[in-house]
């Protein structure tokens, strides 16, 4: 029986944009596969190309409207060019995956052959289906015109489908390490020709419990070989986990892990846990033309959460790990063409969903891991703009909103209602349920609090 992928989502491809980022393009597809673009005339100039990238990328990326590099990108590009292992501090947004990305394929492209079968070059590991998805968009899109061919593997997706394509091999691989895995089980793909490896997202899979596949993994590949590491926080299995990957990598550190971006304006309201949707609804009744994405625990409490709003006359859709590929999909599009204005999500969306116009985040329940807060908070300011974060905070969840400012380390200012005592938050328990902290996301089956429906609903009823 295959591994299945402990967090699941969309699969929707998009067409990068400046800085690596990604705008809505066409629908969801495997890989690269269809007619070959023209090649672009060779840019043998610009910052990217002083780094040392390959002038037929350099050509697409400028197209592209990428042309400046961000920090991330301008310390970590021109040690990949040299051949040096890298470990890499940065949260989602800070323009990872043309770091890694544009190096990897300079030193791809003037192969001169295709890949074995079954083999792939370069290796890229995810923690999600919406990361995968995400950067193969931009692999593709930064290779386009060239000999280079890259393939996704995902759950969700027809396995046999995926067996054949890799059959004849492929340059670039970027996969969940559950799918992953599967596919080597079943000697659709080998490793040993794999030269080129990137984590993206490394605390995650560990968070999810991916410690054992990446063990596997590693045993698998050459030794000579060159490995990037990324990783917003680095936990001791981080530590770990590098010593097994890399040798003598150059460290380079994006904004301080725990750190949120300083253009996102960030409150936090206190209110009871039965007043949260009506309250919600106030806030969101302001901006009823701008893009919101709110944050539950549950997943029955977003399902409830969303049939709530509907029936009170918003545009809203819902996203979790119990929906069906087919539902994320359509959910997220119409989020993405603003047919719905507001997605309720569980932390399956923290990470890798980059929809440049949302403009705020409502974290209805805090979360009980403190970093998830950082990338829920992080799906807003995209591409320089600006962004308001608000966090309800009920009685309960006051150990959590204080964990979180610690990791931060950072006071959230207030910006409604009043502070329980510390007495109210012990009478109120702990949000949901004795299991806090690093324990299962709650998409893999942890505790589980009920939302309250409110008594009635809010005064303004506008979407």
């Amino acid at each position: 029986m295959g591994t299945k992928d402990p967090m699941e989502q969309n699969n929707t491809r998009r067409r990068p944009n400046r800085g690596g980022k990604s705008t809505p393009a066409r629908a969801p597809i495997q890989a690269n596969e269809g007619r070959r673009a023209p090649a672009r005339e060779p840019v043998i100039t610009g910052p990217f190309a002083d780094m040392g990238i390959d002038h037929r990328i350099n050509a697409n990326i400028i197209a592209m409207g990428l042309t400046t590099p961000t920090p991330i990108q301008e310390q970590g590009i021109p040690a990949i060019v040299q051949g040096r292992d890298v470990l890499g501090l940065a949260q989602t947004g800070t323009g990872k995956t043309a770091a890694f990305g544009l190096p990897m394929l300079t030193r791809l492209i003037n192969y001169g052959k295709k890949p074995d079968p079954k083999t792939c070059r370069a290796l890229i590991l995810a923690p999600t289906r919406e990361l995968a998805t995400q950067i193969a968009t931009n692999i593709d899109a930064y290779a386009e015109g060239t000999p280079i061919r890259s393939f996704r593997v995902v759950g969700g997706a027809s396995i046999n489908t995926q067996t054949e394509r890799l059959s004849r091999g492929v340059d670039v691989l970027i996969a969940t390490p559950g799918r992953l895995m599967d596919l080597i089980e079943r000697r659709a793909i080998s490793l040993e020709a794999t030269t080129y490896l990137v984590l993206d997202e490394a605390d995650q899979m560990l968070d999810i419990g991916f410690i054992h596949t990446l063990r596997k993994i590693a045993r698998m590949l050459p030794r000579e070989r060159q490995t990037l590491m990324f990783s917003a926080t680095m936990p001791k299995l981080m530590s770990e986990l590098s010593d097994t990957y890399l040798t003598n990598p150059v460290k380079v550190a994006v904004n301080p892990p725990g750190q949120a971006a300083k253009k996102i304006d960030q409150g936090v309201h206190f209110v009871s846990q039965g007043d949260k949707a009506k309250l919600l609804a106030e806030y969101m009744s302001k901006h009823t033309q701008e893009m919101a994405m709110v944050f539950g625990r549950t997943k029955h409490g977003c399902d409830k959460l969303a049939k709530l709003l509907d029936s009170w006359g918003f545009a809203v859709a819902a996203i979790h790990g119990n929906k069906s590929q087919g539902q994320r999909e359509r959910a997220l599009e119409a989020f993405r063409k603003g047919e719905t204005k507001v997605l309720v999500a569980t932390d399956v969306a923290a990470r890798g969903l980059d929809i440049p116009d949302v403009a705020h985040i409502y974290n209805y329940d805090l979360p009980n891991v403190p970093e998830n807060y950082v990338h829920r908070i992080g799906r807003t300011a995209r591409a320089g703009r600006d962004g308001r974060a608000v966090a309800f905070c009920s009685p309960a969840e006051l150990g959590e909103l204080r964990a979180i400012e610690k990791a931060m380390k950072n006071t959230i200012p207030v910006i409604g209602g009043d502070v329980p005592s510390a007495a109210a938050a012990a009478a109120a328990g702990p949000a949901g349920g004795p299991q806090r902290g690093r324990g299962k996301p709650m998409d893999g089956g942890a505790h589980k609090r009920p939302a309250r429906r409110p008594s009635r609903a809010p005064k303004s009823r506008t979407a």
